[in-house]
Parts: C-alpha cells; structure tokens; sequence
C-alpha cells in the first residue's frame, strides 16, 4: 500500500491519535453527567424523606393533642378535628411508607392507627394512652428507618462512585495506550524509511556493498530523496569506472613517450649526436630532471591503479626486518645524510607482502620530503595484543590538527615545501590507508615524546 505525503502521513497519524482521546473525553463527560444526576436525585430523595418524616411528626403531634381534647371534652367539633388530623396523619404515613418502599414500621403504624380511629368508644384513659404511646413508638421507629435508608443511599452512591473511578482509569489506561501505540506506529512509518536512508547514505559514503530496493510503503518525499540516492550512488559507480579507467590509459599512454624522452635525453647526455655546449648541457640537465620527476608521478599512478583493482589480499608469514632491510637499501641513497633508527621487536607478522611493502616505501619515502634535513628517522614494528603495529617517524614540522580528516585522502598534498623539490601526486599516504584497509587495518598521525610527526600502522593477525 502506497502511503501519501509526508504532510498527510502526520496530519493522519495525529487525527488517529486524538481518536481515542476524544473518546475518552466523551466517557468523561458522560461519566460527570451521570454523577451529578445522580446527586441530584439522591439528594432530591434525602430531601423529600426528611420532609415527609418531619410532617409525620407534626401530623402525630396534631393527632394526640386533638385526640386528648376530645377525651376531655367529647364534643363533635374536637371529634371532626380529631377526624382531620387522623386523615393528615395517615396522609403523611403513606407518603413517607412509599418513599421508604414500605418497611415493617409501616405495617406496626398502620394498625396501631385503625386503634386510634375508634377514639370515640375508648372510655378507658389508660387505654387511649397506650395507643398513643404505641403510635408515638412507631414515628420513633420511623426516624431510625429514614436514617438507616439515607445511609444506605450514600453508601450505595459511594460504591456507584468507586465503580465509576475504576472504569474511568481503566478505559482512561486503554485509551491512552491506544492512542500511544497510534503514535508509535505513525511515527515507526517515518523512522524506519530515515532509518533506510541512513544506510544508503553509510552504502554511497563507502562504496561498500549493494543498495536495497527501492521503499514502497514510505512517504512520497521519502521515496523520492531514495531515488535520488540510487542516483547518486550509479553516478558515483560510474564515475569511480571511470577514474580508475582514466588512471589506466592515462598512465599506461605516457610511459612509451616519456620512454623516448629518456631514451633520447640518454642519447644527448652520451653525446651520440654532437658535443654539446654547457647552456645546452644546462637544458639537457633540466630536461633530465623533469623526465624522471614525471617518470615517478606515472609510476605513482600506475601503483595507485594496481592497489585499486587488487580486491582481495595474500597473507603470508613475512619477516618484518628484512623487509625494513630493503626499503633502507632502496633509499640509500636519500638517506645518506640521516640516520635511521630500525626496533623490530616482532619475529613474524601476518600480511599481505607487496601491500606491506608498499605501506613502508611510501611512510619512508613520506619521512625523507618531509622530515627535517639531518634529523633521524625511527621505524618500529611491534606486536600488541592480536595486532602488529608499524610506526614511521621524523622530525620537523608536526601537522596541523585541522589537516589531519583529509590528510589520507587521494591527491590531497601538504603545503608545506618537499625536501627534494619534487612535486608530489598527493598519492603516497592515500595508498598507505588503502593498503591497511585492505588487510583490515587502519593508519592514523599518533603523538609520540621522541619525534613530531608519527604515522602508525595496526594491522591485525
């Protein structure tokens, strides 16, 4: 499934996320709704209870003083008031027995009332005081009734609360995870095509390996910053071919020219074709000199090309001293005027031979342009741990820290003026990083107490 914009994928990964927000919102206020209907009705019926309770009490009152008068004066007008407040009585008890849902004090009262209503045939005093007495027990009985219903009703609205509570942090847990893993997800739809594109972008930095295909459930600028990638890594194969091709034939073009030049510059120097004059000695001595200045930048090239296409080292057992013994043979002569200070502490090392070997020409070659004239060299080999270390260093100008990132990069040169003159490639230390990571080792500029520029070479067994 293709998904949209990235403008559309957030605003749609935001929206679901309120989803179940704006529910739980809802079921909040339905919840706050339904507490206070609540309270309102349960303190409607405490109300209308205590009421009813306190117009049974007026109406008892009313009842035994009307009663008491028509027991002394046995006239029709107190009997007819008797009658009334009887009526009024039996009224409120009714009323107050069907908000209570008629409890067993209601039965007790009712009879203790059909008593009283024949209160004009009881002649006998203390038999209309028992009834009294028995109607004022009964409103008695009915307080504690209406206190016992009012605590049940909080107690009941106590627990509908605590239910209530719990269903809101329950729902309020699931939404919110809901609404989280949402999040989680819409947010996942977005790292992971940046994730993809991380790798892509490690891929083209360092030409290492294959590209994945392209994403088919990413945003559209996503997708479209991938292609770009796929791009720029074929522009980036193709330009590497055609490097290496360039390097190649422009390398191998040169060197049947420049063979002719020395060739007829040797026939000039032997003078085969004349005797020569000394300004035209001059010029053949300067010619001289360029030709074999341009011979070392087409074999500078020519090896820089052959460590390009060797993709896969040799290993061996190799003897690190007698490797050392013959790069300071061959340059024996540029270092006839410095010492070289040789610690070899390893008997055997695990390389690749040539590579190795060209690791040290080029660190040598390295230390005698740029080291200081008359000042020694120290070239150690040393084994640590499971890694053979190889350290080249001379004196002079240190290298300035801001040089250092680029300082192994292809035809990148110093500033600073070679000792012999010569005008580098930029070729020699980018060799030596590729020769080391070709074994797997790695070669960076190390501080050390006994000389200013130190380059160190680990590789490992």
């Amino acid at each position: 499934m293709q998904i949209g914009s990235l403008r559309q994928l957030t605003l749609v990964s935001f929206a679901l996320a309120l989803v179940p927000l704006i529910a739980l919102l809802w079921q909040s206020q339905s919840d706050l709704a339904r507490v206070g209907k609540m309270t309102t009705f349960d303190t409607r019926y405490v109300v209308d209870v205590v009421s009813d309770l306190r117009n049974l009490d007026a109406a008892a009152v009313d009842l035994e003083r009307s009663i008491r008068q028509f027991a002394v004066l046995r006239s029709d007008k107190v009997a007819a008031l008797s009658d009334n407040a009887l009526a009024q009585f039996v009224s409120a008890r009714d009323k107050l027995c069907a908000s209570l849902d008629s409890p067993p004090e209601c039965v007790q009262l009712n009879e203790h009332v059909e008593q009283l209503s024949d209160f004009r045939q009881v002649e006998d005093e203390l038999l209309l005081n028992a009834y009294l007495a028995s109607v004022s027990r009964s409103v008695s009985s009915f307080r504690d009734e209406v206190d016992e219903a009012i605590q049940l009703r909080l107690e009941v609205q106590q627990q509908d609360l605590a239910a209530m509570q719990a269903k809101q942090a329950w729902s309020t847990a699931m939404l919110v995870s809901i609404s989280l893993l949402l999040i989680l997800l819409g947010s996942q739809l977005i790292v992971n095509p940046v994730k993809k594109l991380k790798h892509i972008i490690r891929i083209v930095a360092k030409q290492d390996g294959e590209l994945p295909s392209l994403s088919t459930r990413a945003p559209k600028e996503l997708i479209g910053v991938e292609r770009d990638l796929h791009w720029l890594y074929d522009r980036l194969t193709q330009l590497e071919h055609i490097r290496t091709a360039l390097l190649r034939h422009a390398s191998h073009e040169l060197k049947t020219p420049l063979a002719s030049i020395k060739e007829g510059c040797s026939l000039l120097s032997e003078n085969v074709v004349g005797e020569l004059n000394p300004r035209q000695k001059e010029v053949l001595s300067l010619l001289t000199s360029s030709t074999q200045r341009l011979n070392s930048l087409v074999e500078k090239l020519l090896d820089y090309n052959l460590l390009l296409q060797q993709a896969q080292p040799t290993t061996t057992a190799v003897d690190p001293a007698t490797l050392v013994k013959d790069c300071i043979q061959d340059y024996a002569l540029a270092l006839k005027d410095r010492d070289v200070n040789v610690d070899v502490a390893a008997e055997q090392i695990a390389v690749d031979e040539e590579l190795y070997r060209r690791i040290l020409d080029n660190l040598v070659s390295n230390a005698v342009a740029h080291g200081a004239v008359g000042r020694p060299i120290d070239i150690r080999i040393y084994n640590d741990s499971d890694t053979t270390v190889l350290e080249v260093a001379n004196r002079g100008k240190k290298i300035p820290a801001e040089a250092a990132p680029t300082l192994f990069e292809p035809f990148t040169r110093g500033s600073d003026p070679r000792n012999d003159n010569v005008i580098g490639t930029g070729l020699g230390l980018s060799i030596v990083a590729d020769c080391a990571r070709l074994m797997q080792g790695n070669v960076a500029v190390v501080d050390v107490d006994y000389a200013d520029v130190c380059f160190k070479v680990t590789i490992p067994q």
